[in-house]
Order: structure tokens, then sequence, then C-alpha cells
């Protein structure tokens, strides 16, 4: 019986030392700076799964807490938004796309260099100490500052799927050939037009004019923050980032090769358990019709009612005449109408409304967040896609039968109508949705339990530079192997030219001889 016992008692010391060893506690930064509430929410779960495991976590954030119960530590830092008049008004009137980039790029660096020189983040960075700095990611790289300043390891957040600056981080592939982008559109497989436009987009546009201007903006940023006399230069910051957390799944689309410093964490914002839906929001969708519930939201970085007034009225004029109850999501009081079968909230549980049994489609504005969640609860869409990645990610949500789209820009009645009453009445947008959120939930680890993980695999091994690509020590010509081929075309021309000579010598050796022969 000893034996036994002894044995048992082995066993439970080496499982607790284990257990100790894994969940040693870190204290990590979480650096997000962002203008917009859907960023903040992907952060902010990995910051929570973290506080779950152990970790002592701060967060820096230019937004209030998203969850009242998280048990991180939170500093606010109170910096001019963005104006949500004026964001309406580029939704409203979409101007030329570089117009829209360099407004969006500008307000960007405003609003992350203002964060930096913020008070209570510079006493942060005075009387403070980290193991670890968590990045969200909103083309910013000049922020990597914070983590050379505390010496450690920094891991990006990114909140939908890489973009080829993003990839360039940690040295991921683009393979334009067959992978869409945001800025061109398109899904797979990728006809010849498609490939042609895409081409143009990533290696003229993204990897061309784009970068050259926002590296070269970045590294201004950087070089004034961080001055090359005290940190690491701004280029040998860029090589040094351990991982890239994407809120993605392959599962989702658009199926493409991983570096292993490029990790996916599609849907880490949905919560294991759900909170409970307040009586008011419960009573409406336990005494819907027959018909049901459709859910409106346009997010929580657009104000529906800054937006043009005639779209809205087309939508509300429409949605007033069915027979479902519409639960819209609307900011204020001036409602665009009043109907008995719509209930205007300015503030909706998305996770447990959508979860509800009774909910038939979900009518949104087709950010990633919410695609993710109306995929994950298995509820049809349909899209009024805006601006961003939204007009990219309705685009695959309509090839893989989950819904339709219809562009905000471009809204009439007959689209709107149309789209919803197909989705509605054609079920196999229902059918297919509801498959794929088996598909979606099908992994060997949650997308909290994948986050965890790899933060504490870069804590355990100092950084992790064993996972960086080689890649992201090459420049284009290098990565392209032009300079190889061009090596190769001059080996071949030399070859060639010496050939010919000395074909011309022989020849002339020949004719030569032969003159004199005769």
């Amino acid at each position: 019986m000893f034996p036994a016992l002894k044995t048992i008692f082995a066993f439970l010391i080496i499982t607790t030392s284990t257990f100790v060893e894994v969940i040693d506690s870190a204290r990590i930064l979480g650096l997000f700076p962002t203008p917009f509430k859907s960023h903040l929410i992907i952060h902010s779960a990995i910051a929570d799964a973290l506080v779950e495991r152990g970790h002592e976590v701060t967060v820096v954030a230019t937004l209030p807490k998203i969850n009242k119960h998280s048990q991180f530590r939170h500093i606010q830092l109170n910096i001019d938004e963005f104006s949500p008049t004026l964001l309406a008004a580029y939704i409203n009137n979409p101007p030329p796309l570089y117009k829209k980039y360099t407004f969006f790029m500008n307000e960007i660096n405003r609003y992350t260099n203002d964060s930096l020189h913020h008070e209570a983040m510079q006493k942060l960075m005075r009387e403070e100490s980290f193991d670890l700095v968590i990045q969200g990611f909103i083309l910013n790289e000049f922020l990597l500052g914070v983590a050379a300043h505390f010496k450690c390891p920094v891991v990006m957040s990114f909140m939908i799927r890489t973009l080829p600056r993003v990839n360039n981080l940690v040295g991921n592939p683009h393979e334009i050939a067959y992978v869409p982008g945001l800025m061109s559109g398109g899904n797979q497989p990728m006809g010849f037009f498609d490939r042609l436009e895409h081409f143009v987009c990533v290696n003229f546009l993204e990897n061309g004019v784009v970068k050259y201007i926002e590296q070269s903006n970045q590294k201004r940023f950087y070089d004034a923050n961080f001055p090359p006399e005290k940190y690491p230069s701004y280029e040998d910051m860029l090589k040094n980032i351990s991982l890239v957390f994407t809120n993605y799944h392959f599962s989702q689309g658009s199926i493409r090769p991983y570096v292993p410093g490029l990790i996916e964490i599609g849907g880490i914002q949905i919560k294991d358990k759900l909170s409970p839906l307040p009586e008011d929001i419960k009573t409406v969708l336990d005494n819907s019709s027959e018909h049901g519930v459709i859910y409106f939201s346009v997010g929580s970085n657009i104000h529906s009612s800054k937006l043009d007034p005639i779209k809205v009225k087309i939508i509300f004029d429409f949605l007033s005449k069915l027979p479902q109850t519409i639960l819209w999501k609307w900011d204020n009081s001036n409602y665009p109408g009043k109907s008995p079968n719509i209930v205007y909230k300015t503030w909706l549980p998305q996770e447990s409304v959508l979860s509800h049994p009774n909910v038939r489609l979900f009518l949104t504005h087709g950010g990633q967040g919410s695609v993710v969640e109306s995929q994950f609860y298995g509820v049809p869409m349909v899209g009024v896609p805006m601006f961003g990645d939204q007009p990219a990610n309705m685009a695959n949500v309509e090839q893989q039968g989950f819904g339709l789209s219809v562009k905000f820009d471009t809204l009439t009645e007959e689209k709107f109508t149309t789209a919803i009453r197909e989705v509605l009445t054609n079920k196999k947008y229902t059918q297919n949705v509801r498959k794929f959120a088996n598909l979606y939930k099908d992994r060997p680890m949650t997308a909290r339990q994948t986050a965890v993980f790899w933060i504490e695999y870069v804590l355990r091994h100092h950084g992790a530079a064993h996972l960086q690509s080689p890649s992201v020590h090459l420049n284009a010509f290098q990565l392209l192997s032009l300079d190889v081929i061009g090596f190769l075309i001059a080996v071949l021309y030399i070859i060639w030219k010496i050939l010919k000579i000395c074909l011309t010598l022989v020849l002339r050796l020949i004719f030569k001889r032969k003159r004199k022969t005769e």
C-alpha cells in the first residue's frame, strides 16, 4: 500500500510543480490606444484571458474599460476622439481613396502620439517595468519604442485578417497569386482579372507607395520619441516582434500559409459564459411573433443617427412593414420613425441577442467582430458595409452562402428589400451558417487558450527568437530573388559574350586558314 501512496504523492508533486511553472505570474502591459471600441473589445479579451491565468495585466487605453467586471488594471488616457460626424461624412459621401487614407493616417498618427505623451503614460514609463508588451496594432509601428523602453518582448494584436503591412512584421508571405487582399477585394479562387487587380494593389500600392510613405512617417515619429542614442533603431525593432495575433480563422475562407510567428485567434471576444439578457430585451425576444426577430446594428464606431437620412428612411420604411420584430441599435432618441414592430435601444448585448433562438436575421455593417459572432451563433446576415474591412468581410459572407450584401453608398430600396426577402425566405442561408458554426468551433484549443499559450511560450523562451522568419531580414529584391535572378542573367550574359568572342575568333582562324590554302 505504501509504494502506491508514494507513487500518488510523487505524481501530485510533479503535477503541481509543473502547473506552478506554467502559470508563473508575469507583469504584462496591454498598450491599446485605439479610438475604435470594436478594436478594444478584441485586445481586452486577450487581457482578460491572461488575468484568468494568473498574470498581472495593466491595460493602457484611450477608451473606458469594455467589461466592468474585468480584473485587469485599466489606465484610461483622455485623448480627443475621432469625430463621429466627420466619420459619418466620409461614409455618406465617400471621398477618393487617397484622401480617405491621408485623413485616417494623419488622425491615427496624431492620436497615437498624443497617447504616448499623455501624463499617465509618461508616468508609467518612468516608474514601472514589464515582462512583455502586447501592442494593439492600428498602423502605429512607432509604439514599438515602448517595448524597447521596457527592454522586453512585444506581441502585436491585430483585429482582422492580416494585411501585407502586418505580414511584413513577422515575414509572412503575401502569396498575392491566390490570397485576396482587403484593398482589392475578391475571393478564392481568384480569376485572371482578380489576380491582376490584386497584383497591382499589393505590389504598387500597399507594398510600394503606401509602404514607403508610412514607413518614413513611422520612422520619423519613432526617432522623435525614442532617440537613437538611447534606444534600438526603428529598423531593429521591426525585426524583433515575437508574435502577431490575427483575429481570424482559416475556416472563414482565404486559405493562406502562416509562419510560426503569426497566430490565429479568431473569435477571441466570444465569451465562455454569456451574460444574462436584461429583462426588457429578453421580453422582446421571448415574446416575438412566430416570424421571429431581426437584429440591426451598425457597430460601435458608427453613429446611426449621423448616417444619410435618405438611406436610413429607405431602411426604416421597409423594416416597418415586415412581420418580424426589429431590434434596432440606435444611438439617441431622434428615431427615424415609429412603428409597432420596431424597438430601439442605445445599447444591446450583441452576443446574448445573437444566441437567442428567435433571432432570424442579423442586419449588420459587416465588421469583423459582428460577422464572427453571427457565424458563431449560426445567424444569417444581410450586410450594409460602409468602410474599412467591411466590404471584404461581406464579400466573403456572400461567397460562403451565409447572407447577402448591399453597399451603403449604393443602397436603394430595390437592392435592400430584395436582399432582406431572399435571406429571410431562403433556408439555405440559415442552414449554411449553422453548419459553419460547428466547423468554426472545432479546434484543439479555444481562441483564448491559444492566445494564453503563445504569450506564455514567448515569456518562457525570452522572446522566442527562434520563431522568427529569416525573411524579416531580407529586402523586397532579396525576397523575390531579383538579386539572384539579376546575377544569373549577368552570368549568362557574360558567358554568352565569351562564347560569342570565342566563336568569332575560331571562325576567323578557320577563314584565315582557308584563304591560305586557296
